[in-house]
């Protein structure tokens, strides 16, 4: 039996966000020796031959020219700042205090998706977002730090990249999906590209095997996360987010020695049940009306 659409677009979701969290962990491990730009552009650099080879894979289908140009440019131009934004986030900033920020873009989509898709944000499925985004920051419990400038990066990542996923829900059915992918990842490389005379510090084989990573793992993250915004509304793929800090979890204790306590723990049962309350909502068949007694 087939599962509905909006069970899958949730479990597209995340498997999307877990490709994102890998990303954002080899961005952070090669944080302490290069320039953000230099890691977005290595790592783009590797990402353009996979974007070559589905784009030559999916030629049959049609053009790759937009059509809807102002809507691309404008997710161009937020695919830039969100990486750059992202990346440099998260090599200022501890994984955890990073990741608290970036939480907050779920709320962000939902909130633009009333205006922007004409979505509904009932009382249940909004309660369910502010559940979550508890449920973070009880399970990150940020620390009281002076602001720099890596929270404001993340904030800003956190807006545009809310920004982008609304763009990809409202587009998503009339853009193939090499369009949606190949504009938005050439703009960001020739962008970063051009810094790299300012910038660029030698990478031996190790770390060029990192941001070798880093393309495969975006490119898995792009596919997966265009596919679920098109089979499920943005209130259901978005909280999915949320999924990130069993990522966070697992890698901080692994990779940078961070401990998992109780807060964490309760506080990604608190996620979890938004997720659930979610998609449980959306996937509810509706009443039938009952005829009128005569």
């Amino acid at each position: 039996m087939a599962l509905p659409s909006t069970l899958t677009g949730a479990g597209l979701g995340l498997l999307a966000f877990g490709a994102y969290s890998a990303y954002d962990v080899s961005a952070k491990l090669l944080g302490g020796a290069y320039h953000p730009l230099q890691i977005i552009a290595a790592a783009g650099l590797m990402t353009m031959p996979l974007l070559l080879i589905y784009a030559l894979l999916d030629r049959g289908t049609g053009s790759l020219r937009p059509v809807r140009p102002g809507l691309m440019a404008l997710r161009s131009l937020g695919t830039i700042l969100n990486f750059v934004c992202g990346v440099t986030a998260f090599t200022l900033l501890p994984l955890a205090e990073a990741y608290v920020i970036f939480f907050t873009m779920p709320l962000f989509i939902a909130l633009l998706a009333v205006p922007v898709l004409r979505e509904r944000l009932d009382p249940q499925r909004g309660l369910a977002i502010l559940l979550g985004l508890a449920g973070v920051v009880i399970a990150l419990d940020p620390t009281a730090t002076p602001l720099n400038l890596g929270h404001a990066m993340a904030l800003t990542g956190a807006l545009v990249g809310a920004m982008n996923y609304v763009i990809i829900r409202k587009t998503g059915a009339v853009e193939r999906t090499a369009v949606m992918l190949i504009w938005p990842q050439v703009a960001l490389f020739l962008t970063v590209a051009a810094a790299m005379p300012f910038v660029y510090r030698p990478m031996p084989i190790r770390d060029l095997g990192i941001a070798a990573a880093m393309a495969v793992v975006l490119m898995a993250g792009m596919l997966t996360i265009l596919a679920a915004y098109r089979r499920a509304p943005a209130i259901v793929v978005a909280p999915m987010q949320y999924s990130q800090i069993a990522w966070a979890g697992l890698f901080g204790t692994l990779m940078f020695g961070e401990e998992m306590g109780r807060g964490t723990f309760l506080g990604m049962v608190l996620i979890a049940v938004a997720g659930v309350m979610v998609v449980a909502r959306q996937d509810r068949p509706p009443v039938a009306a009952k005829p009128e007694s005569a």
